[in-house]
């Protein structure tokens, strides 16, 4: 059984609101990068030396080019992971938000989207036609 378009058009207005009580966010991933340093000298390029531990960093695309950002504080880092973790939250909401406004399109009957000219019937024409 199709669901009402009442209740589709409450579920639209719903992930409206959830989208705009959603905080900070931005797209991105953070990573650790880690291994040898370019210092010849330093310990990690000894051998077996497993070298230096990951290093936390913050990548993102912006205007077709991919940035990367150390982070300068824990506190930076858990602030830019909130941010990420709502931008996923955000994608989740969008693409349920496009499939119920799918969902509207289809049930929504043709009859009410018709202009008040489109639903003026042309009447048949009371003149008869001259034969010759």
């Amino acid at each position: 059984m199709p669901i009402p378009i009442t209740a589709l058009e409450q579920q639209r207005s719903s992930l409206l609101q959830q989208i705009s009580a959603l905080g900070d966010f931005r797209p991105g991933s953070i990573t650790g990068t880690g291994g040898r340093c370019g210092s010849p000298t330093c310990h990690c390029h000894r051998a077996n030396d497993p070298g230096h531990a990951p290093h936390p960093r913050l990548t993102y695309k912006s205007e077709g080019k991919t940035v990367t950002e150390s982070f300068p504080t824990p506190a930076a880092q858990r602030k830019a992971e909130s941010e990420i973790a709502a931008f996923r939250q955000y994608q989740e909401l969008s693409r349920s938000f496009v499939a119920v406004n799918e969902q509207i399109c289809q049930a929504r009957p043709v009859a009410e989207t018709l202009t008040p000219l489109e639903k003026k019937r042309p009447r048949p024409s009371n003149r008869k036609s001259l034969k010759k």
